[in-house]
């Protein structure tokens, strides 16, 4: 697939998802086609202390309705403009943007149900700021799922390791505090993320017999119940359910010893129980190239694996590095064709 046109939302205006934006759809531009989406007179200020040698070419949200989107070649950027309704101060957040970052995002699902885009990778917003407008926003992740009606989603982030192999890390839920976790994962809960995981990673990676690991919820796997009942009343039952879908799962492992390579190596994905169970662990072992994928969702959606960074985002532009939000796009563009081949 030639050049594939992939949305990039460049998320919080005062943070560095602008900046981070700019440069990976330039360093990216001769194989990938990125279209940014955001205010198009600030992208091009900000793409001018970037490197003067970027071009990017304007197109109204109604322009792309009436007509579709112009397919430039490898010498310019085209950006979608949602224009913003208050003035950046790289550093300081303000509210009065927060819904114009939700529009954004609601342009990049009209694109790609229109086909303007094949998939969509996006910058870092600011959860607080949006908020503050007055919209309660939980996420990407959760945003995305109402907007597309999708009853049921699965974050992963992956990453390839300094050891040279591809660590995934999928979680049976997600922004919970912990004293919630034990009454939210349940058997047909896990089931679900299980039934998702198996579907994407054959549809969307091309990994026809796709291999998890699942991991306890409590020390040692609850030690025979001496440590928690859930892995015996819950997490094995649904193992054991999927198993007879024909998914290949197995565990519960032990977290504290699964991330090994000795094990890692030989499986295609690790089911966390909960956020902090496994994200340290990809994070400490691929950060900065890390990304964000939502499962279960009808269209193809990766970010960064890191914030807004609004100290560096005051230095200006050019300060922060892109190479999460180039990994993005490129992993992005490979579900794009992985996906084109199993339909």
């Amino acid at each position: 697939m030639a050049r594939p046109a992939i949305a990039l939302t460049t998320g919080e205006p005062a943070g560095i998802g602008p900046g981070i934006a700019l440069r990976a759809a330039w360093a990216l531009r001769q194989e990938i086609n990125c279209v940014l989406i955001g205010d198009a007179a600030f992208l091009a200020m900000a793409a001018a202390d970037i490197d003067p040698a970027i071009r990017v070419s304007a197109i109204s949200l109604q322009a792309a309705r009436n007509a579709g989107l112009p397919h430039f070649g490898p010498d310019r950027l085209t950006v979608l403009d949602v224009p913003l309704d208050a003035h950046v101060r790289p550093g300081v957040l303000d509210p009065a943007n927060g819904r114009a970052v939700l529009a954004t995002l609601d342009a990049a699902v009209e694109g790609i149900q229109a086909g303007w885009f094949a998939a969509l990778a996006t910058a870092p917003l600011q959860k607080s700021t949006i908020n503050d407008a007055g919209v309660p926003f939980s996420g990407h992740t959760e945003y995305l799922a109402a907007k597309t009606s999708t009853a049921q989603v699965v974050m992963m982030l992956a990453g390839r390791t300094d050891a040279g192999y591809m660590l995934r890390v999928a979680l049976a839920t997600t922004h919970l505090p912990l004293k919630d976790v034990s009454a939210a994962i349940t058997r047909d809960g896990l089931g679900r993320v299980l039934d998702i995981l198996h579907t994407d990673l054959r549809t969307k990676f091309g990994i026809a017999q796709p291999r998890i690991l699942v991991t306890g919820l409590n020390p040692h796997a609850g030690e025979g119940g001496y440590l928690g009942r859930e892995e015996i009343d819950t997490i094995t039952p649904a193992l054991q359910a999927a198993q007879a879908r024909g998914i290949d799962c197995r565990g519960p492992y032990p977290a504290d010893t699964l991330f090994q390579p000795k094990y890692l190596a030989d499986a295609d994905c690790v089911l966390a129980m909960y956020h902090d169970q496994g994200l340290p662990v990809l994070k400490h072992a691929t950060f900065g190239r890390g990304v964000n994928i939502t499962l279960g969702l009808p269209l193809i959606r990766t970010s960064v694996d890191h914030g807004t960074a609004l100290d560096v985002a005051a230095r200006g532009p050019a300060a922060a590095d892109s190479a999460s939000m180039e990994e993005a796009v490129r992993i992005a563009a490979a579900m794009v064709l992985a996906q084109s081949r199993h339909a």
